[in-house]
């Protein structure tokens, strides 16, 4: 960045950091959607500690591709001393606080809609299974890497959603439901944590062509969804994970609160 556009970065809570700055913490950033989140900020310089539950080796390896600016951890975002160890670890290993947060694991779902659960088949535990996983597990990652955000006075949180609660294609229910509270946290928190220089923003793809999670999913509809959309395409794990570097970067220093829909136009608004 140069000194010209490092100073027009410069906000109210101090300068926005440059991608080649940041310690970016990504859940589930092994394998599949995270796996691309995390190439993305290591394309652009940025240190990314790469959280993993059962991918452990697929972590490791990205962490011997990158001497030095990958921190492979196990991170199972519904263990809250998981997420504090995390945090610590990085700290430790980059000698900074978290400086952004992208909150992308999907725990023990498939996008199988043969698979899923119809409305009459719907339990208590399915819906607890996703809520546990994709609501407040991003909580917890939140409030683990706050006091560091809050320290420095600059923050970027990034929650994965998606465009499937407004156009349900397929209807997973329990997956969309927790997804729909996790739009709801990130347009609260981004009231709450905006005085500390914290900005906390969606990014919501559809069904993603591929990832292991999408692996299930008959190419007839992938085919349907693309020519639903102006770009006749069904986006690629590696469009939306670009989307997920404008959020963080200095030219979104004054965007909350929002949620941006990736999908080649498929859903309005």
């Amino acid at each position: 960045m140069t000194e010209t556009s490092a100073a027009a970065a410069t906000s109210a809570h101090g300068a926005a950091l440059p991608l080649d700055e940041q310690v970016v913490l990504v859940t589930g950033g092994a394998r599949g959607l995270g796996a691309c989140i995390s190439r993305a900020f290591l394309r652009e310089g940025a240190r990314v500690v790469v959280g993993y539950r059962s991918s452990r080796e697929a972590a490791r390896a990205l962490e011997e591709k990158h001497p030095g600016r990958v921190l492979a951890v196990e991170l199972d975002v519904r263990d809250r001393e998981q997420a504090a160890r995390a945090v610590d670890a990085a700290r430790e290993r980059f000698g900074g606080p978290v400086t952004t947060l992208v909150n992308n694991a999907l725990v023990d779902f498939s996008f199988d809609g043969e698979q899923r659960p119809k409305a009459h088949e719907l339990t208590d535990e399915h819906l607890r299974s996703q809520t546990e996983g994709s609501l407040h597990g991003p909580v917890r990652m939140i409030q683990a890497v706050l006091p560091g955000m809050a320290e420095q006075g600059f923050g970027r949180v990034v929650n994965i959603g998606t465009n499937l609660f407004q156009h349900p294609v397929v209807p997973y229910h329990d997956y969309t439901a927790a997804k729909a509270a996790l739009l709801s946290i990130t347009r609260t928190f981004a009231h709450d944590l905006g005085p500390d220089g914290v900005t906390v923003n969606m990014v919501s793809g559809g069904l993603l062509r591929t990832t292991d999670a999408s692996a299930a999913t008959p190419e007839e509809v992938f085919d349907a969804i693309a020519s639903g959309t102006p770009l006749r395409e069904v986006t690629t794990p590696e469009q939306l994970a670009d989307a997920v570097l404008l959020f963080v970067s200095p030219w979104a220093r004054a965007v909350t609160g929002q949620n941006l829909i990736v999908d080649g136009g498929l859903v309005k608004g």
